[in-house]
């Protein structure tokens, strides 16, 4: 016993002298940081406020993560509520989706409402129509999905995060866009039909200047997994930008996807070298279609609606031009055109182009449809929305305002576990999404987190089925604008 008295008295003097060391460091380091601060000339807080002034970064750093769990609402957080990123969760893990007590979404912030029919649809269950992309086109694509993965790069995105995705698409029998940083082996080997998207950089498929190489997009081309071709003009959350991925993003698999030095920010201009104008547009959409002879469509953020018309004029006119005089006109058309939203998503934008540029896809859908029939193209041109479309409510109004299909990436990304931190452009994102750092990605176990990828595109379907058979309908591709009731209540007059 007595040894056993002298061992606990030895480990107790051992652990007073730790933490005696202990303090002695953090005062002398804390007394370091308050000199340091008191002389340095950069920060004038620092400078005022030795020491205290640093806690401030950490509240702002915490502010937004302590707002979410503690102090917003169910509809507050921007750019995604709770109610919404909870249904994406919900979808991804099969949960129960159901809620109670009500809604809580307030009168006055209801846009629309469904027409729900008051002899619902109740024969028999099944899927949307399957979806021809490229009619005129020698290898046309059939896809049984109207709902996709929106394009975002491999460099915005980890490793983990295509392969998951790619995975997941594989398995539930949808398409995914590689969004303008090329194709890699994580696209591939996941297995997933591809839309590979030629952003103005043209990363894959360019010469030197940055203009197209027909041969290297030929090669592509010959990759089955290549279903169709996107030509990218602008993006909803940068409107006039290009893409812009930093350089402690840019590793070496990423500069081999898209044929940069290592190290250096990813930078793509603002615009096709080849495109200028609406004529130009024409003649590379005819150009790409005849390289690969696989649909080739573009994707744009509208400034407005008349700058829509114009272009498929534009379109119109050399079709008819080339059909009067007895020619084939089937590479002049496009075969599909993505609409995205001016509050869609991205890893890095101006504040200012985010906030106050392009339209919102509430602005700018309901009349595409109606400029397409107005040329008669509808039937041969397919129209794909983006732009916050992560509910079965968000897409069940945009397949009734004339959507053929819908691409959505933040709620694939919900469905892979992101958190919204907001910490995309940084490289320091938590679950490993935005991400090349190994300490994050590990985290995230693509074997796993696909099968939740197929199961938010499985259960969204269903209840964007559950509202159409609501409306008297058999699926949602046979909604209407009949189907949405315009609702601005004032909410003054509610008694």
């Amino acid at each position: 016993m007595p040894n056993l008295s002298n061992f606990f008295q030895n480990l107790s003097n051992t652990f007073v002298v730790f933490i005696g060391f202990a303090f002695f460091f953090l005062i002398a380091s804390i007394v370091w940081i308050a000199i340091k601060d008191r002389f340095q000339e950069k920060h004038s807080l620092r400078r005022n406020y030795p020491v205290l002034a640093r806690f401030r970064w950490l509240f702002e750093y915490l502010g937004h993560f302590f707002h979410y769990y503690m102090v917003s609402g169910d509809r507050e957080d921007k750019p995604f509520n709770k109610v919404e990123r909870t249904y994406a969760y919900k979808s991804a893990k099969g949960n129960n989706r159901n809620e109670a007590f009500g809604s809580t979404l307030d009168l006055k912030d209801m846009d629309f409402a469904f027409v729900n029919s008051q002899f619902p649809y109740s024969g028999e269950q099944k899927l949307p129509n399957e979806i021809v992309y490229g009619k005129r086109t020698k290898n046309p694509y059939t896809s049984g999905s109207r709902i996709n993965i929106s394009a975002m790069s491999y460099g915005a995105l980890s490793d983990v995060a295509v392969l998951s995705l790619s995975q997941g698409a594989k398995m539930g029998g949808f398409l995914m866009n590689t969004g303008e940083g090329g194709l890699s082996k994580f696209h591939i080997n996941g297995g997933a039909d591809i839309i590979y998207q030629i952003g103005t950089a043209k990363y894959g498929c360019s010469n030197e200047d940055l203009t197209l190489n027909p041969e290297r997009l030929k090669k592509l081309a010959s990759n089955a997994q290549i279903k169709m071709f996107e030509i990218k003009l602008s993006q909803g959350a940068k409107p006039g930008k290009g893409g812009i991925l930093p350089k402690n993003k840019v590793t070496k698999e990423i500069a081999e996807a898209r044929g940069i030095p290592v190290g250096e920010a990813s930078i793509s201009p603002n615009a096709h070298k080849e495109i200028k104008n609406v004529n130009d547009l024409v003649e590379f959409i005819s150009r790409v279609k005849i390289i690969t002879e696989k649909p080739v469509g573009f994707k744009l953020c509208l400034g407005n609606i008349n700058q829509f018309d114009e272009i498929i004029n534009a379109f119109k006119s050399k079709i008819m031009e080339l059909e009067d005089k007895g020619e084939n006109a089937d590479h002049y058309y496009p075969d599909f055109i993505t609409i995205d939203s001016a509050d869609g998503g991205t890893g890095a934008a101006p504040l200012a182009h985010m906030d106050n540029m392009g339209m919102t896809l509430k602005e700018a859908l309901p009349s595409i449809s109606q400029i397409l029939n107005k040329y008669n193209l509808k039937n041969d041109i397919k129209v794909i929305a983006s732009g916050k479309l992560i509910t079965p409510s968000a897409a069940g109004w945009a397949f009734a305002q004339g959507a053929d299909a819908i691409n959505i990436g933040r709620g694939f990304l919900f469905s892979l576990g992101c958190i919204q931190a907001r910490l995309c452009n940084k490289n320091k994102c938590p679950t490993g999404i935005t991400t090349h750092k190994k300490k994050y990605t590990k985290g995230l176990v693509p074997e796993n987190k696909s099968i939740r990828v197929m199961q938010y595109h499985k259960h969204l379907t269903e209840d964007i089925m559950g509202i159409a058979h609501s409306c008297g309908v058999s699926s949602f591709d046979l909604l209407t604008k009949q189907h949405i009731r315009n609702v601005k209540i004032d909410i003054n007059n509610i008694h």
